[in-house]
């Protein structure tokens, strides 16, 4: 790929320190707060210290920015931490990676007013994963490092240093950055946030592993770790495609082997809290056909799938088998209490009907089935238990919301293509921040659960084409597709899923603050989220919220 091949070492030989310090004008390094996104061409800053504040069982980040006249070559060493007093105590061990850049070609049709600035240009988003790089005459080098931080660490406030190692023209320099880590009594140990992001297997490194092989079922570990890494909590499975089939359609067997494999390695890489089966149906036509439903059977020793109408007869032929195979098969291995079922997505007011069809072909099969989906409709009640509005669709609807709640329903929200303009979403294009404060938005309106389609759903080469144009004029805005890039063995991470991630800790400290003080909850959340698409994006005052946050959840 173009930028990595761009970002290629040039040897570590090369880098030695030195005992005197870089010409300020000539090599320039300063801490940036990570909720801001740095561009090539940022000015240098004049903070001399990086500062962390987090709960035990969170994830600290630092972000430091390295500028010089001359073309440089830089590393960076951080040793850990260690606590101020007598007794000294050490604190994870730092990762340190280096923020890298995506031409972004055209923005959202309907940009924010906080847009970071008005494409085309190259945007921070990837992490990548390498120990050197090489940086341009006065280009702004990020560098990310993020230091795990035990549920069991002494609170306290630790120190260290960023020891940055650079070539700048013939002469080899150092500078350093303190880093001080507030550590808090506060814990955040695992997220009641319910979260899913929907990925696909048939893309990751290249050449891609064949189905099934010992190197797909370990791409699919690492990508279930990444996720638990950014507390992702709720594992997408495909009931329909992972079962094989055998036996006459009207004797159907069903070898559950493969969906346990692939639930199994979702839960034992921590990302165990909801199972989601994928959809059983599909649009049939435009966005306001009907749905129909997938069946399966076996025809001369092969397997073939119909879509089929949801009240049809081969419908109630296929379901009635597969769906009680299901449950049994889900109370067996004690995952029916965490398992929810989708129908189809996304439905809309003109096929509500059909939806229901599916629904009532699912409750009369399999009654102990929870259903969930993300749609645009409101003519769905008594045939969904879990609904994930549309954020915008959430704002126009919230009392129906409430009251779905009042009858046991659950309520989540998801982002897409459609929210743009100032709700808060994952584009590239807009301020950290606002991907963070998603899930101040749970908070707020009492939306237990967040969706989005895209883990790693990239067509071409998001290093290089980080937008896309799709069938029927939909545009794609940079980072809606993704918000994982591949790897080598796997994928790199990006600036924007490490903002999920302290959202996601974010939520779990407000409800923790909720159970002692709710108002005082909500008067903290509502200092940044003043309405569904209206935020307070100043990030000094956001860490003086969280500060206060975690002060509130700390023994004094």
């Amino acid at each position: 790929m173009k930028l990595l091949a761009h970002c290629l070492a040039v040897g570590a030989a090369l880098l030695v320190p030195v005992l005197s310090s870089a010409r300020a004008d000539n090599f320039n390094l300063w801490p940036v707060d990570p909720l801001v996104n740095v561009f090539r061409d940022a000015a240098v800053g004049t903070d001399k210290q990086a500062v962390a504040d987090v709960a035990r069982g969170e994830t600290a980040t630092f972000q430091i920015v390295a500028r010089s006249s001359e073309p440089i070559h830089l590393r960076c060493d951080v040793r850990p931490l260690a606590s101020d007093g007598p007794v000294r105590r050490t604190i994870g061990l730092a990762n340190v990676r280096f923020v890298g850049y995506v031409p972004v070609d055209k923005g959202c049709p309907n940009p924010a007013k906080d847009q970071l600035r008005k494409p085309p240009g190259d945007f921070p988003d990837p992490l990548l994963e390498q120990p050197e790089i090489d940086v341009k005459p006065n280009d702004a080098q990020p560098i990310w490092i993020t230091v795990k931080v035990s549920i069991n660490a002494k609170p306290g406030v630790y120190r260290g240093e960023a020891k940055v190692l650079a070539v700048v023209g013939r002469s080899q320099q150092s500078q350093v950055v303190p880093l001080v880590l507030n550590v808090y009594d506060a814990v955040v140990e695992k997220s009641r946030l319910l979260v899913t992001n929907w990925f696909q297997m048939s893309n990751g490194p290249k050449p891609f592993p064949k189905t099934n092989s010992p190197l797909y079922w370990e791409l699919l570990r690492r990508y279930a770790i990444d996720m638990a890494e950014h507390r992702q909590n709720v594992a997408r499975v495909a009931p329909l495609r992972l079962v094989e089939y055998s036996g006459p359609d009207d004797r159907l067997r069903f070898d559950f082997s493969n969906f346990d494999r692939w639930v199994q390695t979702f839960l034992a890489a921590g990302v165990n809290a909801r199972i989601e089966g994928q959809q059983f149906g599909w649009r049939k036509g435009d966005w306001n056909g009907p749905f129909v439903v997938s069946t399966y059977g076996v025809k001369s020793g092969k397997l073939e799938e119909t879509k089929v109408d949801p009240a049809s007869a081969p419908a109630q032929q296929f379901y009635s088998q597969f769906l009680p195979a299901l449950c049994n098969h889900l109370r067996e291995r004690n995952w029916l209490r965490i398992y929810m079922q989708h129908l189809a997505d996304e439905p809309v007011d003109a096929n509500a009907d059909s939806y229901k069809a599916i629904a009532a072909l699912v409750k009369k099969f399999a009654p102990e089935l929870r259903t969930i989906d993300a749609g645009y409709t409101t003519k769905i009640a008594g045939a969904i238990n879990i609904w994930v509005p549309h954020l915008n669709v959430f704002q126009q609807n919230y009392s129906f919301f409430e009251d779905r709640k009042k009858v046991g329903d659950e309520v989540w929200f998801y982002t897409c293509v459609a929210a743009q303009g100032e709700y808060a979403n994952r584009y590239i294009e807009l301020p950290l921040i606002k991907t963070r404060l998603l899930h101040w938005i749970n908070f707020k309106y009492g939306a237990i659960g967040y969706l989005h389609w895209a883990y790693n759903y990239w067509d071409d080469d998001p290093f290089n084409h980080p937008t896309e144009s799709r069938e029927g004029g939909l545009f794609l805005p940079a980072g809606e597709a993704w918000i994982v890039y591949p790897g080598k063995d796997g994928v790199i991470d990006s600036i924007r899923f490490e903002a999920m991630r302290d959202g996601i800790a974010d939520y779990e400290l407000f409800a923790q603050l909720a159970e002692k003080d709710p108002k005082l909850a909500q008067d903290l959340v509502t200092r940044q989220v003043l309405d569904f698409d209206k935020y307070d994006t100043n990030v000094p005052k956001f860490r003086e919220t969280r500060r206060e946050l975690l002060k509130r959840l700390s023994h004094p």
